[in-house]
């Protein structure tokens, strides 16, 4: 049963990402990956309110893994920021990819935290 839960989310996040990064990405003439930063910043989010609301006891087991482990796992993508990042140094871009690795572990670790103390106020 809990493999199906992890299968349902992934199922769900894995075209998310990839559409949210395509719709974000299209709209920015930039060689910034504002796509990925886009669905990682989110996946902080969702795992920073899961956590809060599992900390509260509003969110059982069965969610973690739905939401946590399938859908934020197949949503966000460290691969993915690595190789972009990667990508901007080889090409010139230092600036760009110094950026993505402070902006997206700043902005990661704020949504996360944002969203612990949003469900924490919801839920407390």
């Amino acid at each position: 049963m809990n493999w199906l839960l992890v299968v349902t989310g992934a199922m769900v996040g894995a075209p998310l990402r990839y559409l949210t990064d395509r719709v974000v990405q299209s709209r920015h003439d930039s060689v910034f990956p504002w796509g990925t930063f886009a669905v990682n910043v989110t996946g902080c989010l969702v795992l920073g309110l899961l956590t809060g609301a599992a900390a509260s006891g509003a969110a059982g087991s069965h969610l973690q893994l739905l939401l946590g482990t399938g859908l934020c796992g197949a949503l966000t993508t460290y691969s993915t920021f690595s190789f972009e990042t990667l990508r901007l140094a080889e090409t010139g871009a230092g600036f760009y990819a110094a950026v993505n690795v402070i902006g997206s572990v700043a902005a990661g670790s704020g949504a996360a935290f944002a969203g612990v103390a949003v469900a924490q106020a919801v839920w407390a």
